[in-house]
């Protein structure tokens, strides 16, 4: 296929996951030849064939097919890394097939959430984003041109969560500590274009960019009653102390021990929304200022006509 300019060949794993398949359609929107790294027989059929009626080209495969993976890098000109958490280490062999291909112009491995590089969190979350920093280490080790992308909390699944708008009948919500502390909430659809204008933008090459445009900030209690005003429905707020959030991340197994502390950190430390961006940082609505981002109000009237649907995340 003949590559037009301003055109860059993309490769995604885990394109057909939850966040992945959102960046594959942005890349099939703003025209760039896609190509889908997929498991054979995965049972994501329905996705495959989505993504595959808008234009992706799907390549089968395993990651321990060094040879193979090494010859379809030389494809393209960048690799996108949408890996679920259970797969994270497994870019190591994206790494080295990068490494040896020696073509690629820009990789972006799996982050998409905090910025690991800058958070304190409590221990089952820290020892999830360790396996983070070993990737963003060995990237910078092998001197691969990366982007690495802080997206912070998944809009549309983190109002699915906390708000539960698919249960008509549900009336108590959990509010996590005091509800107060602020949280950046950007709809996926948003935080698939930006990763495909960042991926292929000279001002990110090699940089941390994150994505925080300034009205996805929003409280759970800022959060709640603007959804009651929407629905002209009233909820039993539930508070969850943070004494015992963080006794549940000691006591609850591994890896159920993961999402409390996310939670934590999230919603009553507010590590997403409780810095200012220096100098140094690069953030993306700043970088696209004339980009439409979807804003959090915005984004509870998209679940009162077409709901997105809840989605649950892989710990394990």
């Amino acid at each position: 296929m003949a590559v037009q300019k301003d055109e860059s060949k993309i490769l995604v794993f885990g394109g057909t996951g939850y966040i992945g398949s959102y960046m594959v359609k942005a890349s099939i929107k703003f025209g760039h030849p896609t190509y889908v790294f997929s498991r054979p027989n995965s049972h994501k059929t329905e996705m495959l064939d989505q993504l595959q009626s808008m234009g992706a080209i799907i390549i089968e495969g395993t990651m321990d097919e060094h040879e193979k993976l090494v010859s379809l890098l030389r494809e393209v000109d960048v690799v996108i890394s949408a890996l679920a958490y259970p797969q994270v280490l497994d870019q190591f062999k994206i790494i080295e097939a990068i490494k040896v291909a020696g073509n690629i112009k820009r990789f972006l491995p799996s982050d998409y959430g905090v910025d690991e590089d800058r958070v304190s969190v409590l221990p089952p979350f820290e020892a999830f984003l360790e396996k983070k920093r070993k990737i963003r280490r060995a990237v910078e080790a092998a001197n691969i041109p990366y982007t690495f992308v802080s997206a912070n909390c998944y809009g549309a699944y983190f109002v699915n969560f906390l708000l539960h708008p698919h249960e008509q009948k549900e009336e108590i919500i959990t509010v996590y500590g005091s509800g107060e502390a602020k949280a950046v909430l950007v709809y996926e659809e948003d935080i698939g274009v930006f990763t495909i204008k960042v991926a292929i933008d000279p001002r990110a090459c090699n940089r941390v960019v994150i994505y925080r445009p300034a009205a996805d900030f929003i409280s759970q209690l800022e959060l709640i009653s603007l959804w009651e005003k929407k629905t002209g429905r009233s909820f039993n707020k539930v508070h969850l102390p943070e004494e015992e959030m963080v006794a549940l991340s000691e006591t609850l197994p591994d890896p159920q021990n993961i999402p409390i502390s996310i939670l934590h950190s999230v919603f009553v430390k507010g590590v997403t929304a409780n810095f200012e961006l220096g100098e140094n940082d690069v953030e993306a609505s700043v970088l696209y200022p004339d980009l439409k981002v979807t804003t959090v109000d915005e984004l509870l009237d998209i679940f009162l006509c077409n709901p997105p649907k809840p989605a649950n995340a892989a710990f394990a």
